[in-house]
């Protein structure tokens, strides 16, 4: 699958407006799980594969080359590491994980 662009079709959008061709690309399967992985600092290839459960090489070659591509992660001597960009996509998914959180507490309340 190419990188998505904006300005181009992408999921979700026939106008490529760059926050939908962002959330294109953070929706394809394991993107969200490595940045959240490597929001603390670098890990080698087979820490990120571990860190996310194992999942298998190739499919993990392909997100790393697609966040590289994007700008979003880098290759360092010390393994994969988020980018000025990466790290200031993080900080404004802050307010996302903030508001996920309190949702799952009301939803485990609601529960009971």
């Amino acid at each position: 699958m190419p990188l998505p662009n904006t300005g181009k079709r992408v999921r979700g959008s026939t106008t490529g407006r760059p926050i939908m061709a962002l959330l294109d690309l953070l929706g394809r399967r394991w993107t969200l799980r490595i940045l959240w992985e490597l929001r603390n600092g670098p890990l080698r290839f087979r820490e990120v594969q571990d860190a996310c459960g194992g999942m298998s090489p190739s499919v993990l070659n392909q997100r790393l080359a697609e966040m590289r591509e994007a700008g979003i992660i880098e290759t360092t001597d010390e393994g994969y590491e988020l980018t000025k960009h990466g790290l200031e996509l993080m900080e404004a998914m802050t307010p996302l994980h903030l508001w996920a959180t309190k949702w799952a507490k009301r939803r485990t309340r609601s529960a009971d």
